[in-house]
């Protein structure tokens, strides 16, 4: 994966992790539709494949390949116990 998408990625993680109060706060308003973990997992990762997907439009002019997708499920995995810290 280039480096500079790579880059952004983990920016966009750090950020993520950084803003706990306001990923809370979409969590409770949400949690009307559903107050479970994986609901609140799902629209994080929602989040950071968004943030995955435009970059890679941006930097590099295309839509991300198989590989660069296998590329970001390996950086969410490596990250997954500091993501699911705030669904709790």
């Amino acid at each position: 994966m280039d480096e500079k998408l790579v880059e952004k990625l983990e920016e966009k993680i750090r950020d993520t992790i950084s803003k706990k109060d306001e990923i809370k706060q979409i969590f409770d308003t949400l949690s009307n539709i559903d107050d479970s973990k994986s609901f609140a997992f799902g629209i994080l990762m929602g989040r950071l494949y968004n943030s995955f997907y435009y970059q890679s439009k941006r930097i590099q002019n295309r839509e991300p390949t198989k590989k660069e997708f296998q590329e970001f499920l390996g950086i969410i995995q490596n990250r997954k116990a500091e993501l699911e810290s705030l669904c709790s």
